[in-house]
């Protein structure tokens, strides 16, 4: 989970910022979290040292009152987390060559002057995160996404171990390694959209073939890596035999 640093000085700002980013994860089912928001520098890099790991650091650059601006505040933070994404939220609309003079790698930079398109900045600067992150993973073909009520969920495609047939009408159930989502949709268009990875082995299962772990031939059972179990037909017992 990528953890978020606000650092800026007007609470009512810092405020705004978190609750937005915090509605953008929730919505969009990001592996994030808001870890601090402070208007004091000090406090966000005693955090990131305390926990070093890749982050997202939304920095205001005029801190007032403060031993150190926005720009020291990333110097800081590129020698803990050289890898992490700065994002500078700030009044001023140039400062591509202020960052370059500090040697730092900005993610974006997004003025505060108009709310609505703050919080645009924020919502885009999260997208090309998540599209990033995914690259570097190698996950760009290989997450199924879903949508579950108001959030979007991004689940990789190889940690899923099948789907089953709910017993309401047109709900599936996916069984992943880390949780069961419940959504609306149908075992055919799940079949053409997911490929020859996944195997239809009875009316109510898609299974993961890379998932199965063992086969009961006389139950007509799939034992799967995780420990669950589920049915299959007849007709497919030489093509699981077979893999």
């Amino acid at each position: 989970m990528l953890p978020i640093y606000i650092c800026e000085d007007d609470a009512k700002v810092r405020i705004a910022q978190k609750e937005c980013l915090e509605k953008q994860i929730l919505m969009e089912g990001y592996d994030m979290e808001v870890a601090l928001f402070s208007g004091h520098p000090q406090e966000i890099l005693e955090a990131v040292r305390s926990s070093p790991q890749r982050g997202i650091y939304f920095l205001d650059v005029e801190l007032k009152d403060e031993p150190m601006d926005g720009f020291a505040l990333g110097q800081e933070i590129r020698k803990v987390d050289p890898r992490g994404f700065l994002i500078y939220v700030t009044s001023f609309a140039d400062l591509a060559f202020e960052t370059f003079r500090y040697h730092l790698e900005a993610l974006d930079y997004i003025v505060k002057g108009n709310p609505e398109k703050m919080f645009a900045g924020i919502r885009a600067s999260l997208a090309v995160i998540t599209e990033r992150m995914r690259k570097e993973q190698g996950e760009q073909a290989e997450s199924f996404t879903v949508k579950v009520m108001d959030v979007v969920k991004h689940i990789p495609v190889d940690e899923i171990m099948f789907f089953e047939t709910s017993g309401r009408t047109h709900r599936i159930e996916l069984h992943g390694k880390k949780e069961r989502v419940d959504f609306i949709g149908s075992m055919q268009e799940l079949e053409g959209r997911l490929g020859s990875q996944f195997l239809r082995v009875h009316r109510a299962y898609l299974v993961n073939v890379g998932q199965i772990g063992e086969l009961d031939l006389k139950r007509r059972e799939i034992l799967m890596k995780n420990g669950e179990r589920c049915l299959f037909s007849r007709n497919v017992k030489q093509k699981l035999l077979s893999l």
